[in-house]
């Protein structure tokens, strides 16, 4: 099997194409490694990928015009994960247009370039933000979802609607994953995991939002990898397959949550990275932060019913794994 994926030095992409690997796929990875955060980190993943003789690495934006038409055309991939974008909700507030940029016009590029060369499957990651300002959880895939609350998840939502476009118009079955507050090792600088443990360990002041008042559905990384692999397999069809079901009714489209269905109090996930530490916490309240939202659930119900697998991995055991990675990476 070949397979693409996009962004596959970031934090998700290399855990997924790592995987990948270990079954004998041979991978095309694509990433700009650039400076939202630090490039060395990316790099740092990027060389253990490139231990593979099967892993060939390509670095390049995606918004490149005939970038990503020349890659599938020469490549011809099997499945296609497009997980490269520009992450966080706060620095959307600060700079849109990369998120226009990378989010939209880049996949743009995708689509059109899987439309000239189409693959097996084409999975693309969305995420939770999109819920906005529902109130009913847990979310479930079939929710009305038109009240986003950051140009980071307006742009995701938009996605959203131009792929189902292509698969309605050229056939191209299209699976889209909402992911829930991702978390492990090699994980991201600018996520509450790495801030809260830096900042723990060197016995500074932590930031806690909204004072405290925040539930969210922490996803280990492997559990969402191993979603994504199986999901790969369950290619989008003409017939639902329940009431739950979030298949398009014009096109081979659906949308499928990612989360461990589970909400944690986020003092809780505080609580168990001093566990991992041994360090208490020096907790700077404050209020909600413009963007937020105080509170995410997934619904797993499809994801289970589509693959059989329903994530499992606890957060105190998560985060303890998480924490030995920071000590290890960081010394």
């Amino acid at each position: 099997m070949r397979v693409f994926v996009t962004g596959s030095a970031g934090f998700i992409g290399y855990h997924l194409c790592e995987h990948l690997l270990a079954e004998g796929a041979e991978v095309i990875g694509l990433d700009a490694h650039d400076d939202y955060y630090d490039p060395a980190l990316k790099e740092a993943r990027e060389v253990r990928l490139r231990a593979s003789p099967r892993f060939t690495a390509i670095r390049a934006r995606l918004e490149a015009p005939e970038v990503l038409a020349d890659l599938f055309g020469r490549h011809r991939p099997d499945m296609v994960v497009h997980l490269a974008a520009q992450a966080g909700v706060r620095h959307s507030i600060d700079n849109p247009r990369a998120y226009l940029q990378s989010n939209i016009i880049g996949t743009f590029e995708l689509l059109e370039a899987a439309r000239a060369h189409p693959p097996k499957h084409l999975l693309l990651a969305s995420t939770s933000s999109v819920y906005g300002a529902n109130k009913d959880m847990p979310y479930r895939e079939t929710d009305k979802v038109d009240a986003q609350m950051s140009f980071y998840a307006a742009s995701k939502k938009s996605t959203e609607a131009i792929a189902h476009s292509y698969a309605h118009l050229f056939g191209l079955p299209v699976t889209m994953f909402r992911f829930f507050t991702v978390y492990g090792p090699w994980g991201r600088p600018d996520m509450a995991p790495w801030l809260f443990t830096s900042a723990i360990l060197a016995g500074q002041p932590i930031k806690v939002f909204n004072h405290g008042d925040m539930r969210r559905d922490f996803t280990y990384v492997t559990d969402l990898v191993r979603a994504i692999r199986l999901l790969m397999d369950a290619v989008p069809g003409d017939t639902p397959t329940g009431p739950e079901d979030s298949l398009s009714p014009v096109a081979p489209h659906r949308v499928v949550n990612i989360g461990n269905g589970a909400p944690v109090e986020l003092g809780d996930f505080i609580a168990a990275i001093e566990a991992a530490t041994g360090r208490e916490a020096i907790r700077n309240m404050l209020p909600m932060q413009p963007g937020d939202v105080p509170a995410t659930w997934a619904d797993t119900t499809l994801l289970r019913r589509l693959t059989g697998y329903t994530p499992q991995t606890q957060v105190q055991d998560g985060v303890a794994a998480y924490v030995d990675w920071f000590r290890s990476y960081y010394g």
